[in-house]
């Protein structure tokens, strides 16, 4: 006897499941799986160009450079003016000497304050300690000092530059003088400009060597004054030689020169004291660039 088919059990309904997307959805929080992630800003290798950047916005965002590149103006401006209305109240006219040597006074003065500066672009992140920020953000040291360079180097040379040609057309005014010939315009100066220039890249190369304010200033000063001052203090006959090169290459002997208004009748005369504190900031600045390479922060 055949037994009939048993039917299979019936199945409980499903619900409906919705529809999957045909794409994945990204994954976002805490737990989402760690992946490569593009930037959208451009990424490239910093340059020098970069590096010069960085170091204008430092320089011209601090109290210093205000203040001393201010002192200086006010010096070279003021003191070169009052030489000349003095010079205009005496019964002394001037003849031999051209109108434009007056600006001598201002600059030697002025040029402590291009020093002071010098020193302080390089040093006082030492100080502070933000030199490691420096390196960190451009680990080049080389690439570092030559952009403080450039940058202090124009700014100092610009400044100075304008400050003393609008000195020497008012100074020229005020004593009815005549228009010196274009050489010794361009010397007294552009090649002012350069020459003071130089001896705060000079600073600035001590600076680095050194690593301390106070004592880079400190030297600088001395290498400044301290040759014209010995020189004057030397009466013995067997140390005439010496006294002489003292006074020949001493920095107020050599800004001097460049103004044709010198304090003994040979040494550097013309263009060659540009010469000279070029070839001792070379020096200095390799000099410079061993100590940074060598040394740690």
């Amino acid at each position: 006897m055949t037994m009939p088919a048993t039917p299979p059990p019936a199945q409980a309904p499903q619900p409906p499941q919705a529809p999957q997307p045909s794409y994945q959805q990204p994954q976002q929080g805490w737990g989402a799986p760690a992946g490569p992630y593009a930037s959208p800003i451009p990424v490239r290798t910093p340059g020098l160009g970069d590096a010069i950047a960085s170091e204008w916005t430092k320089i011209r965002s601090v109290r210093s450079t205000m203040w001393t590149l201010g002192v200086m103006i006010v010096l070279l401006v003021g003191i070169g003016l009052l030489v000349a209305l003095v010079v205009s109240m005496s019964d002394a006219p001037m003849e031999d000497a051209p109108v434009l040597t007056l600006g001598f006074f201002g600059v030697l003065l002025g040029s402590i304050c291009v020093i002071t500066l010098g020193v302080l672009t390089i040093a006082s992140e030492y100080t502070t300690g933000m030199i490691r920020t420096t390196l960190t953000a451009c680990p080049s040291r080389a690439r570092i000092l030559i952009a403080k360079s450039v940058v202090f180097f124009l700014l100092s040379f610009t400044i100075t530059t304008v400050t003393t040609g609008v000195v020497g057309v008012l100074q020229t005014a005020m004593l009815d003088g005549a228009t010196p010939d274009t050489g010794f315009w361009l010397r007294s100066t552009v090649g002012i400009g350069l020459y003071v220039a130089t001896l705060g890249l000079l600073s600035l190369a001590v600076g680095a060597i050194v690593r301390h304010s106070a004592g880079a200033i400190t030297i600088m000063i001395a290498v400044v004054l301290l040759p014209l001052v010995l020189a004057m203090f030397m009466f013995s006959a067997s140390l005439a030689s010496v006294q002489k090169a003292l006074f020949e290459y001493s920095i107020p002997n050599q800004i001097g020169a460049m103004y044709d208004a010198t304090v003994t009748s040979s040494g550097p005369t013309g263009w060659e004291p540009l010469w000279v504190i070029l070839g001792v900031t070379a020096v200095a600045m390799a000099g410079a660039f061993f100590a940074l390479e060598r040394r740690d922060v």
